[in-house]
């Protein structure tokens, strides 16, 4: 942990050195998001209910969404950009250090300038907790934490699926951003909207509905089972796989000779 800490601190120092770029793209995230949040906007200006969800509790869904992507993907960015890693033969250098590989890469880049998105999540929430009618007691509170936490960790997952591939493709797979980008895209919205076909894909193979839709029903008594405020943490079920399909790359790796 004193180790990663001190590679948080050398990334943060490093980033920061060029303040201006960083504080330019830090808001360039900022608006780039800000569109997706008014795409919601003008959805229900248009048509003010969408499949029996109001403004404010379809924001809840927004803002879980993005607070977890992006710290997934602040912290994850190493996954994300695995693929160069064993272009370069950066990754051979990691096989030799006497440290966990998974943490090697994972230490190797952080991306604080994605807290232009991770800000806009907590001024959503700001606005959309007072707003969406819930009665906020612990066992609410609770479950909006485990939606933010277990999501961010199943993203974490999909970012390092995304990295076993690169093991066999070497470079990365474009698929993948389906489920990565488009999963923070399809949900803005509760995943019930898409249909039942949909809804079944996103609880029982890539499991982004079991931290956003389903622990949503109970923030808003739809569903009275306390099983429902901790249906995110089944969902890390599935960094299991994600784990052990990156070791199966891991073993039949072989160096790009760079």
């Amino acid at each position: 942990m004193r180790l990663y800490i001190r590679y948080f601190a050398m990334h943060l120092q490093s980033q920061m050195q060029y303040k201006v770029s960083f504080f330019l793209v830090t808001l360039g995230q900022f608006l780039v998001s800000f569109t997706a949040l008014l795409g919601v906007y003008f959805m229900f200006a248009r048509f003010n209910i969408v499949d029996d969800y109001a403004f404010e509790q379809a924001l809840i869904c927004f803002a879980a969404m993005l607070m977890a992507f992006t710290l997934a993907e602040m912290f994850g960015r190493g996954f994300d950009l695995f693929p160069r890693m064993l272009g370069n033969g950066e990754f051979d250098r990691a096989l030799v250090r006497p440290r966990n590989v998974i943490f090697q890469v994972l230490a190797s880049k952080m991306e604080f300038t994605r807290f232009g998105r991770l800000l806009q999540a907590i001024l959503v929430f700001c606005y959309a907790i007072p707003n969406s009618g819930i009665v906020w007691a612990w066992d609410k509170i609770l479950t909006l934490c485990l939606m933010v936490i277990c999501g961010s960790l199943i993203f974490f997952g999909l970012f390092i699926m995304y990295a076993a591939f690169s093991f066999f493709t070497v470079e990365g797979l474009e698929f993948m951003n389906i489920l990565l980008d488009g999963g923070r895209e399809f949900g803005r919205y509760p995943f019930s909207i898409y249909g039942k076909n949909i809804l079944r894909f996103l609880t029982f193979i890539i499991p982004l509905a079991l931290f956003q839709y389903y622990p949503l029903l109970y923030l808003l008594d739809r569903e009275r089972s306390m099983f429902f405020m901790f249906v995110p943490l089944i969902g890390l079920v599935f960094l299991i796989p994600c784990y052990a399909f990156f070791h199966v790359g891991l073993r039949r790796y072989k160096s790009t000779g760079s």
